[in-house]
C-alpha cells in the first residue's frame, strides 16, 4: 500500500441508482458531482465512483474529514455513508487496521462479529473465510469481547475491492433519493409555514431541481416575515443546493380581492392568483411543474374540490408531495431537516390575510370564476409580476438581492 492510501476516506452506498438501465452513467455522473461540490469547502479530494460506491479521498492532511462527512449525510442519492480505512488485501494487514482503526468501538463493546465483502473475485478467500479468519484474529485480540454472529454490539466490515480492502464499522443512513438535478426543474410556492420547507425537500429528494416563489403582502406582512422565509431556505440549501426565491409583491391583489370578491371565496381565489403567478415565473425560470405544501383536508382549501378550483388556472403539473400524510408526519419531518424551529416563528405570511370566517369547502369551479369576473385578472398578475424582486442564496449561505424592477 502506498502512504496516500493508508488516511481515512468515505464510502458512499448508491441507492435507487442502482436500479437505472442503460442512462444510470448519468445519475452516477450527477451523484459524484453532487458530492464533489457538497465537500469542496473542506479541503482537496478526489471523488469516483466504482461498483455502486462513490470513494471520497483526502488528497492531504488539511482535509476535514468530520465536516466532509456531515455534508456527505445531505446529498441525495446516497444511501449510506461508511467511514473507513484502506489497507492491504491480506488478512494480516485487515486484523491490524481493525485493531486499530476500530479500538474505541471494541473497548465499548461486549460482542462482535466480521461481514465481508469480496467485490474483488481474484481474492483467493471467499467471504465467509475471511470473516472467519479475522474474526478469529481479532477474537484472540479482544479477548474480553465476545463472538455474536446474531445480535452482536459491533460488527466490522471488512470490503476487497479493486485497489484495497477497506475496514470500517456500521455505515450511517444517508439522504436517499435521487441526485437533485436528475429529476427535472420546478417552483416550489414557499411560504413561512410548516408545511412547504418539508414538500421543497422532499421533491428535491426525488432529484429535482428547484427554484422558489415566495407572496409579500406588506404593510399586513412584515419584513421579518420575509426574513423568516429567507431563513428556511438557507436552512434547505445543504440539501437543494443554491436556490434562487422569486419575491412576488401581493398586497394590490389581496386588496382588490377583499373589495370586490365574496368573503367565502376569499383563499380560493387568492390561491388561484398564486397559482397564475408561480406559472408566469417558473416559465420564465424554465421550470415544468409547480409545487406546493397542500395535504388533503388540512385546512378548507385543501379539500378535493378546492384543489381543482385552484389548480383550474393552471396547465402545469402540480406536484403535491404531502398529500396523503397528516400534521404530525409533516412535523416529523420538519424537525429531522432541520426547519421546523424556524416555521413556528411567530412571523405570518400572506395566506392569512384576510381569512374569511365561512370558507368554501366545497366550491364549483364555474362559481369561482364568475367571482372572478369583478376583478381585472391579467393587469393585475402583470403588475405583480413587474414587481419581481429575485434573492439568490448560495451553497455557503451568503444572499445575494437583485431590486424589483421599477417603472419610471
Amino acid at each position: 500500500m502506498s502512504e496516500e492510501t493508508t488516511q481515512e476516506i468515505l464510502l458512499l452506498k448508491l441507492g435507487e441508482v442502482v436500479l437505472k438501465g442503460l442512462n444510470r452513467n448519468v445519475f452516477e455522473d450527477k451523484l459524484t458531482a453532487n458530492v464533489s461540490r457538497h465537500i469542496k469547502p473542506y479541503g482537496r479530494f478526489q471523488v469516483y465512483t466504482k461498483q455502486s460506491t462513490i470513494y471520497v479521498e483526502p488528497r492531504n492532511e488539511e482535509c476535514d474529514m468530520d465536516r466532509a462527512y456531515r455534508a456527505c449525510l445531505q446529498v441525495f442519492g446516497v444511501a449510506a455513508i461508511a467511514r473507513a480505512l484502506p489497507c492491504a488485501k491480506d488478512v494480516d494487514a485487515i486484523t491490524e487496521t481493525a485493531k486499530r482503526y476500530l479500538k474505541d468501538e471494541f473497548a465499548a463493546a461486549k460482542s462482535f462479529k466480521v461481514e465481508s465483502r469480496r467485490a474483488d473475485k481474484q481474492f483467493p478467500m471467499t467471504s465467509i473465510q475471511l470473516s472467519q479468519a479475522v474474526g478469529g484474529n481479532l477474537a484472540d485480540a479482544f479477548p474480553g469481547v465476545a463472538v455474536d454472529v446474531h445480535n452482536p454490539d459491533l460488527t466490522v466490515h471488512v470490503e476487497i475491492r479493486e485497489r484495497a480492502a477497506y475496514v470500517h464499522g456500521p455505515a450511517t443512513e444517508g439522504a436517499g433519493g435521487l441526485p437533485v438535478g436528475t429529476g427535472g426543474k420546478a417552483m416550489s410556492l414557499l411560504s413561512g409555514g410548516i408545511d412547504s420547507p418539508v414538500s421543497s425537500w422532499m421533491m428535491a429528494r426525488r432529484g429535482v431541481w428547484l427554484e422558489m416563489v415566495h407572496f409579500q403582502s406588506p404593510p399586513y406582512t412584515s419584513p421579518q416575515a420575509l426574513e423568516k422565509v429567507l431563513s428556511l431556505a438557507k436552512l434547505l440549501t445543504p440539501w437543494c443546493g443554491q436556490l434562487i426565491i422569486h419575491v412576488v409583491p401581493f398586497t394590490e391583489i389581496q386588496e382588490e380581492i377583499r373589495r370586490n370578491c365574496p368573503e367565502d371565496y376569499f383563499t380560493l381565489i387568492m390561491r388561484r392568483f398564486m397559482m397564475r403567478l408561480a406559472q408566469a415565473v417558473a416559465q420564465k425560470a424554465g421550470a415544468r411543474a409547480l409545487v406546493t405544501g397542500e395535504s388533503l383536508g388540512q385546512v378548507a382549501s385543501q379539500t378535493m374540490m378546492a384543489l381543482g378550483v385552484t389548480e383550474d388556472v393552471t396547465d402545469m403539473p402540480v406536484l403535491r408531495p404531502l398529500i396523503g400524510m397528516d400534521k404530525s408526519e409533516i412535523v416529523k419531518i420538519s424537525r429531522k431537516i432541520g426547519t421546523f424551529e424556524t416555521s413556528i416563528l411567530p412571523y405570518e405570511d400572506c395566506c392569512t390575510v384576510f381569512t374569511p370566517r365561512h370558507p368554501c369547502t366545497k366550491p364549483f369551479v364555474s362559481d369561482v370564476r364568475d367571482a372572478e369576473k369583478a376583478l381585472d385578472v391579467d393587469a393585475l398578475v402583470e403588475k405583480a409580476l413587474s414587481g419581481v424582486e429575485n434573492i439568490r442564496i448560495k451553497g455557503d449561505g451568503t444572499i445575494v438581492r437583485k431590486p424589483a424592477r421599477t417603472e419610471e
